[in-house]
């Protein structure tokens, strides 16, 4: 029932206050609502994470085959053929709200799967599946991890690499398995990697909102110089050297899984950053991989689509959406915030990705500038949010992010003076 939803609140802001007062926090559990864990909720507890040794969980590897499978269909329905290469970014949330299904997905790739103990459910190893049961070549897996998956994961990147250093050993054809290939051409085998010990994010959305940058370029190049390290192996922590930039220069798909429907790829500039901050370094590097939101939600029919479908679902279902700017509108300066990084994520798309056609871009001026009663209502409420809109939009026609069919956007965006005085 919506009992436990609507407790939420007061629960948040009685633990808040209790929190800093000094006082006890109870524990409860971590997860998402939308996929199947009520036990979360009420929420306003201090979130207990699972134990890591469990993880990839038995859940997990089921939904994480499923979703390869539905990678894989996707890309030969676009191509023709299965990907060669492919890259996939791993969020520690994601993998703790989900028993770690990303993880499995990158192992199904491989043609691999974790092994369990029978009685505590820990994982113990990994056991490499024979190509006549895989229907496809293996593919080469490549993991982008965040800081925080670095910190906490260890165990599941040693499994990864593990895995990785399995596969290469097999005596299969190049054409099956492209690790044996590279292990054949004495190619790295480092397939694990993400930013220095300590530091955190892809820093290209930061470049692209709040930096100087001129050129695409340059979005690219930030994002690259942010990995220095490869993880796993021997040496569980070195110098990427030119490693990862190999494997972008190489990777035919990046995957971006989001396991919750609480979020989307809009609500803040996290995807842009991975995502857009990926395609922005090939492109530098003169490769023009696929691009592939993996949406997970409905565990039973995972769903790839491609970067530029999603962004414009989110605009068109949200972000122009009328009935959402009212309930924005309805939470004041706040709500306002809100709509500003939306604006802001769509905006680090354009500049990093190229996904956002003019078309989006003048459905997000209809709504929020053009239209006098929400500008002025925004504007009421948070005048330097909506300043802050209508600047950003301002430098996406500046820069021909967003090429208008409009005449009247030049004036539209001018009159924001007025109402913000």
């Amino acid at each position: 029932g919506k009992a436990p939803i609507r407790a939420s609140a007061a629960r948040e802001r009685a633990a808040l206050i209790a929190a800093l007062d000094g006082r006890r926090v109870a524990p409860g559990p971590a997860g998402a609502p939308t996929r199947g864990r009520a036990d979360v909720l009420p929420t306003g507890r201090n979130l207990t994470s699972i134990d890591p040794r469990a993880i990839p969980t038995r859940t997990a590897h089921a939904i994480g085959t499923r979703a390869a499978a539905e990678v894989v269909r996707r890309y030969l329905q676009d191509h023709g053929e299965p990907p060669r290469a492919l890259m996939i970014d791993l969020w520690a949330s994601a993998s703790l709200r989900t028993g770690g299904d990303d993880l499995a997905q990158a192992l199904a790739y491989l043609g691999a799967a974790p092994t369990w103990d029978p009685a505590s459910g820990r994982v113990t190893g990994i056991e490499v599946m024979p190509l006549a049961t895989l229907d496809r070549p293996r593919i080469d897996v490549t993991l982008r991890i965040s800081g925080l998956f670095r910190d906490i994961f260890e165990t599941q990147i040693a499994l990864f690499d593990m895995a990785v250093r399995r596969v290469a050993e097999l005596d299969e054809p190049d054409e099956d398995n492209p690790l044996a290939a590279a292990r054949r051409a004495n190619g790295d085998l480092a397939r694990v990697f993400g930013s220095a010990p300590g530091s955190y994010g892809a820093q290209a959305a930061d470049m692209a909102l709040d930096g100087n940058w001129r050129a695409r370029a340059d979005l690219g190049a930030v994002y690259l110089e942010a990995v220095t390290h490869a993880y796993g192996g021997a040496e569980p922590v070195r110098a990427a050297g030119d490693g990862f930039r190999e494997r972008v220069s190489e990777t035919d798909l990046l995957v971006h899984p989001q396991d919750d429907r609480e979020r989307d790829i809009l609500d803040g500039d996290g995807v842009a950053d991975f995502a857009g901050g990926f395609s922005a370094a090939a492109a530098l590097l003169g490769n023009a991989p696929e691009l592939y939101h993996l949406d997970t939600s409905r565990t039973e029919a995972p769903k790839a689509r491609r970067l530029a479908e999603e962004v414009a679902r989110v605009v068109r279902g949200r972000l122009t959406n009328p009935r959402w700017i009212e309930g924005m509108l309805g939470h004041g300066h706040r709500g306002v915030a809100e709509i500003a990084q939306s604006v802001d994520a769509l905006y680090a798309f354009a500049a990093t990705a190229e996904v956002v056609p003019g078309t989006l871009f003048d459905a997000t001026h209809a709504a929020l500038i053009a239209d006098e009663a929400v500008l002025e209502a925004m504007a009421a409420r948070n005048p330097a949010a909506t300043a802050a809109i209508a600047a950003r939009l301002r430098d996406a026609l500046d820069r021909g992010l967003w090429v208008s069919r409009r005449n009247a956007v030049d004036r539209e965006l001018a009159r924001l003076n007025k109402a913000s005085r």
